[in-house]
């Protein structure tokens, strides 16, 4: 696989931005010079350009862009890797019954991923955060994974109907072979799949977030996401443009580099 991949220019750098990114994220607490949330001069340092002291300026509540912006990365990713691969889980696994269960079993299943494909998820997750005041982190992820499964479930359960009706398939259920058995030999087959799904699904979860936040609903101030931090910048995109430019070239690059 890496002899693969180290012969194609956009795979390498997008993993090496991609492991730029995760590295600041997990090493927030050591390379940001200043607490994200400490708000030093709310006058005299409000909306201050960038600096030797802030390398990439201030708020409008004169708080360290730079801090804030290594902190926000970890609310993101934990976000969109979580999400992703909690819903790869659940679409995996549903995907696995219908397509090995009994024909009643995934009509069942299969109409009601229909219904609930049929459900705009962006306006049921602003119902949710709009009615519930301060949700916490695991929640935020809890909803997200269980609102973007549908897809993956569907792709599962094409790709195992058709290897199922492979010989050595069959032969495993003929000499005896329980589904639960042949679902592990399945397994690797649709490996490629769902890892692919879920990397797709890492860059549109990580906008998502962004998006409820900018709406201000999800996580809520003072806490760091990219998504609030371009909502604090966007009255002030002439006069202090770094504000919003910062987390939405963060957002860009994290989004293409997973894509």
């Amino acid at each position: 696989v890496w002899q693969r991949l180290r012969h194609r220019p956009t795979a390498m750098a997008g993993l090496a931005a991609a492991a730029l990114i995760v590295s600041a994220a997990l090493f927030a607490p050591l390379l940001a010079v200043h607490d994200p949330l400490t708000m030093p001069d709310p006058v005299g340092l409000r909306a201050a350009a960038p600096s030797a002291t802030h390398w990439l300026g201030t708020d409008i509540f004169s708080r360290d862009l730079l801090s804030r912006l290594l902190f926000g990365a970890r609310v993101s990713l934990a976000v969109g890797v979580a999400s992703a691969v909690l819903a790869a889980l659940i679409g995996s696994a549903v995907g696995f019954v219908a397509g090995l269960g009994r024909p009643v079993v995934d009509a069942m299943l299969m109409r009601g991923v229909d219904v609930l494909l049929a459900l705009p998820r962006v306006f049921l997750l602003l119902a949710v955060f709009a009615l519930w005041e301060g949700v916490p982190l695991g929640i935020v992820i809890l909803l997200i994974a269980g609102t973007g499964w549908f897809g993956t479930s569907r792709l599962v359960r094409a790709q195992v109907r058709q290897l199922r009706d492979a010989d050595w398939a069959r032969a495993t259920l003929a000499l005896g072979g329980r589904r639960a058995r042949l679902a592990r030999q399945l397994l690797p087959h649709v490996a490629a799949t769902i890892i692919v799904s879920a990397t797709l699904d890492i860059g549109s979860v990580i906008l998502l977030e962004a998006g409820l936040s900018f709406l201000g609903l999800g996580l809520r101030p003072p806490t760091p996401t990219w998504g609030n931090m371009i909502l604090e910048g966007r009255t002030l995109l002439f006069s202090a443009p770094w504000i919003a430019i910062a987390p939405g070239l963060a957002l860009t690059l994290t989004v293409i580099a997973f894509n």
